[in-house]
Protein backbone atom coordinates (compact mmCIF):
# COMPACT_ATOMS: atom_id res chain seq x y z
CA UNK A 1 0.00 0.00 0.00
CA UNK A 2 1.30 3.48 -0.87
CA UNK A 3 2.00 5.93 1.92
CA UNK A 4 0.81 9.52 1.60
CA UNK A 5 4.40 10.60 0.95
CA UNK A 6 4.76 8.05 -1.86
CA UNK A 7 1.47 9.15 -3.47
CA UNK A 8 2.53 12.80 -3.25
CA UNK A 9 5.87 11.93 -4.88
CA UNK A 10 4.10 10.26 -7.80
CA UNK A 11 1.75 13.24 -8.25
CA UNK A 12 4.66 15.67 -8.24
CA UNK A 13 6.55 13.67 -10.86
CA UNK A 14 3.41 13.52 -12.99
CA UNK A 15 3.06 17.29 -12.86
CA UNK A 16 6.71 17.79 -13.65
CA UNK A 17 6.24 15.69 -16.80
CA UNK A 18 9.37 13.65 -16.18
CA UNK A 19 7.78 10.20 -15.93
CA UNK A 20 4.50 8.59 -15.04
CA UNK A 21 3.80 5.21 -13.49
CA UNK A 22 1.91 2.17 -14.73
CA UNK A 23 1.50 -1.22 -13.13
CA UNK A 24 1.26 -4.87 -13.98
CA UNK A 25 -2.28 -5.94 -13.15
CA UNK A 26 -2.02 -9.73 -12.81
CA UNK A 27 0.28 -12.72 -13.01
CA UNK A 28 3.82 -13.35 -11.82
CA UNK A 29 4.72 -9.64 -11.83
CA UNK A 30 1.43 -8.46 -10.35
CA UNK A 31 1.50 -4.96 -8.80
CA UNK A 32 4.98 -4.21 -10.09
CA UNK A 33 5.22 -0.52 -10.91
CA UNK A 34 6.34 0.25 -14.45
CA UNK A 35 7.69 3.50 -15.80
CA UNK A 36 7.27 5.21 -19.15
CA UNK A 37 8.68 8.41 -20.59
CA UNK A 38 6.20 11.26 -20.57
CA UNK A 39 5.34 13.24 -23.67
CA UNK A 40 3.08 13.21 -26.69
CA UNK A 41 4.93 10.31 -28.31
CA UNK A 42 4.01 7.89 -25.54
CA UNK A 43 0.37 6.99 -24.95
CA UNK A 44 0.10 4.10 -22.50
CA UNK A 45 -3.05 1.99 -22.42
CA UNK A 46 -5.18 2.84 -19.38
CA UNK A 47 -5.46 0.18 -16.66
CA UNK A 48 -9.21 -0.24 -17.19
CA UNK A 49 -8.78 -0.81 -20.92
CA UNK A 50 -5.79 -3.12 -20.36
CA UNK A 51 -7.65 -5.23 -17.81
CA UNK A 52 -10.66 -5.53 -20.13
CA UNK A 53 -8.41 -6.50 -23.04
CA UNK A 54 -6.71 -9.30 -21.12
CA UNK A 55 -10.04 -10.57 -19.84
CA UNK A 56 -11.08 -11.03 -23.48
CA UNK A 57 -7.92 -12.86 -24.58
CA UNK A 58 -7.04 -14.68 -21.35
CA UNK A 59 -7.76 -18.14 -22.80
CA UNK A 60 -5.22 -17.53 -25.57
CA UNK A 61 -2.27 -16.52 -23.42
CA UNK A 62 -0.83 -19.74 -22.04
CA UNK A 63 2.23 -20.66 -24.10
CA UNK A 64 1.49 -18.11 -26.83
CA UNK A 65 4.02 -16.21 -28.91
CA UNK A 66 3.26 -12.49 -28.47
CA UNK A 67 4.35 -9.58 -30.66
CA UNK A 68 4.03 -6.02 -29.32
CA UNK A 69 4.54 -3.42 -32.10
CA UNK A 70 4.97 0.28 -31.26
CA UNK A 71 5.38 -1.07 -27.74
CA UNK A 72 6.44 2.11 -25.94
CA UNK A 73 7.31 1.17 -22.37
CA UNK A 74 6.25 -2.43 -23.04
CA UNK A 75 3.30 -2.43 -20.65
CA UNK A 76 1.08 -4.63 -22.85
CA UNK A 77 3.75 -7.19 -23.73
CA UNK A 78 4.94 -7.29 -20.12
CA UNK A 79 1.37 -7.89 -18.94
CA UNK A 80 1.16 -10.75 -21.43
CA UNK A 81 4.42 -12.27 -20.15
CA UNK A 82 3.27 -11.90 -16.56
CA UNK A 83 0.06 -13.76 -17.44
CA UNK A 84 1.74 -16.73 -19.11
CA UNK A 85 2.71 -16.20 -22.74
CA UNK A 86 5.76 -18.21 -23.75
CA UNK A 87 7.68 -15.27 -25.20
CA UNK A 88 7.15 -11.66 -26.19
CA UNK A 89 8.85 -9.70 -28.94
CA UNK A 90 8.91 -5.92 -28.51
CA UNK A 91 9.27 -3.50 -31.42
CA UNK A 92 10.20 0.12 -30.68
CA UNK A 93 12.50 2.73 -32.20
CA UNK A 94 12.26 5.69 -29.79
CA UNK A 95 15.22 5.80 -27.41
CA UNK A 96 13.34 7.11 -24.30
CA UNK A 97 10.73 4.36 -24.70
CA UNK A 98 13.41 1.71 -25.17
CA UNK A 99 15.12 2.82 -21.98
CA UNK A 100 11.85 2.47 -20.06
CA UNK A 101 11.11 -0.89 -21.69
CA UNK A 102 14.45 -2.37 -20.65
CA UNK A 103 14.09 -1.03 -17.12
CA UNK A 104 10.59 -2.50 -16.85
CA UNK A 105 11.71 -5.93 -18.03
CA UNK A 106 14.42 -5.96 -15.38
CA UNK A 107 11.98 -4.84 -12.67
CA UNK A 108 9.53 -7.59 -13.56
CA UNK A 109 12.27 -10.23 -13.97
CA UNK A 110 10.97 -11.11 -17.42
CA UNK A 111 14.03 -10.39 -19.55
CA UNK A 112 14.69 -14.06 -20.33
CA UNK A 113 11.38 -14.34 -22.20
CA UNK A 114 11.68 -11.02 -24.04
CA UNK A 115 13.20 -10.18 -27.42
CA UNK A 116 13.64 -6.48 -28.26
CA UNK A 117 13.99 -5.13 -31.80
CA UNK A 118 15.24 -1.55 -31.77
CA UNK A 119 13.99 -0.55 -35.21
CA UNK A 120 10.99 0.94 -36.94
CA UNK A 121 8.00 -1.34 -37.37
CA UNK A 122 8.63 -1.66 -41.09
CA UNK A 123 12.23 -2.83 -40.64
CA UNK A 124 11.42 -5.02 -37.66
CA UNK A 125 8.64 -6.90 -39.46
CA UNK A 126 10.98 -7.48 -42.39
CA UNK A 127 13.55 -8.97 -40.03
CA UNK A 128 10.98 -11.22 -38.36
CA UNK A 129 9.76 -12.44 -41.74
CA UNK A 130 13.35 -13.21 -42.79
CA UNK A 131 13.66 -15.31 -39.62
CA UNK A 132 10.38 -17.09 -40.50
CA UNK A 133 8.86 -16.00 -37.20
CA UNK A 134 5.12 -16.24 -36.55
CA UNK A 135 2.99 -15.10 -33.64
CA UNK A 136 -0.22 -16.24 -31.99
CA UNK A 137 -1.14 -12.78 -30.71
CA UNK A 138 -0.03 -9.52 -32.30
CA UNK A 139 -0.74 -6.22 -30.58
CA UNK A 140 -0.07 -2.88 -32.22
CA UNK A 141 -0.62 0.64 -30.93
CA UNK A 142 0.55 3.04 -33.65
CA UNK A 143 0.30 6.81 -33.23
CA UNK A 144 -3.20 8.11 -33.79
CA UNK A 145 -3.97 10.12 -36.93
CA UNK A 146 -1.40 8.32 -39.10
CA UNK A 147 -1.52 5.63 -41.79
CA UNK A 148 0.66 3.30 -39.75
CA UNK A 149 -2.21 1.04 -38.71
CA UNK A 150 -3.18 0.07 -42.26
CA UNK A 151 0.46 -0.09 -43.36
CA UNK A 152 1.44 -2.36 -40.49
CA UNK A 153 -1.55 -4.67 -40.91
CA UNK A 154 -0.68 -5.01 -44.59
CA UNK A 155 2.92 -5.84 -43.71
CA UNK A 156 1.81 -8.48 -41.20
CA UNK A 157 -0.36 -10.09 -43.86
CA UNK A 158 2.14 -9.86 -46.72
CA UNK A 159 4.96 -11.27 -44.60
CA UNK A 160 2.88 -14.08 -43.08
CA UNK A 161 3.63 -13.16 -39.47
CA UNK A 162 0.29 -14.25 -37.99
CA UNK A 163 0.21 -17.94 -37.03
CA UNK A 164 -2.76 -20.04 -38.10
CA UNK A 165 -5.64 -19.37 -35.72
CA UNK A 166 -3.90 -16.31 -34.31
CA UNK A 167 -5.36 -12.87 -33.68
CA UNK A 168 -4.32 -9.26 -34.09
CA UNK A 169 -5.38 -6.50 -31.70
CA UNK A 170 -4.97 -2.91 -32.82
CA UNK A 171 -5.44 0.01 -30.45
CA UNK A 172 -6.56 3.15 -32.23
CA UNK A 173 -8.77 6.22 -31.96
CA UNK A 174 -12.47 5.50 -31.37
CA UNK A 175 -13.34 7.27 -34.63
CA UNK A 176 -11.23 4.87 -36.70
CA UNK A 177 -13.36 2.33 -38.54
CA UNK A 178 -10.97 0.90 -41.10
CA UNK A 179 -11.23 -2.84 -41.71
CA UNK A 180 -8.55 -3.95 -44.20
CA UNK A 181 -9.55 -6.72 -46.59
CA UNK A 182 -6.50 -8.79 -45.61
CA UNK A 183 -7.97 -9.76 -42.22
CA UNK A 184 -11.41 -10.36 -40.77
CA UNK A 185 -12.52 -7.76 -38.21
CA UNK A 186 -14.49 -9.83 -35.70
CA UNK A 187 -14.85 -7.54 -32.68
CA UNK A 188 -14.43 -3.94 -31.50
CA UNK A 189 -14.35 -2.49 -27.98
CA UNK A 190 -14.22 1.15 -26.90
CA UNK A 191 -12.74 2.59 -23.70
CA UNK A 192 -12.80 6.38 -23.60
CA UNK A 193 -10.99 7.71 -26.65
CA UNK A 194 -9.34 4.38 -27.35
CA UNK A 195 -10.75 1.55 -29.43
CA UNK A 196 -9.53 -2.04 -29.73
CA UNK A 197 -9.97 -3.70 -33.12
CA UNK A 198 -9.78 -7.50 -33.13
CA UNK A 199 -8.72 -9.22 -36.35
CA UNK A 200 -8.30 -12.84 -37.38
CA UNK A 201 -7.25 -14.56 -40.59
CA UNK A 202 -10.68 -16.16 -41.08
CA UNK A 203 -14.35 -15.65 -40.23
CA UNK A 204 -14.73 -18.85 -38.26
CA UNK A 205 -13.07 -17.55 -35.09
Amino acid sequence: MFTSVRILSIIVRLKEGARFFLRVIAGTARRTLLVAPAGVNTRPTADRAKESLFSIIMNRLDGARFLDIFCGSGAIGIEALSRGVKEATFVESALPALKALKENLVKTKLTSSAYIIEETAEKALGRLAAEARQFDIIFLDPPYDTDLLSQTLAAIFNQNLLAQGGIIIAETDKNHNEAPASFHLYDTREYGRAKFLFYSDNEAI
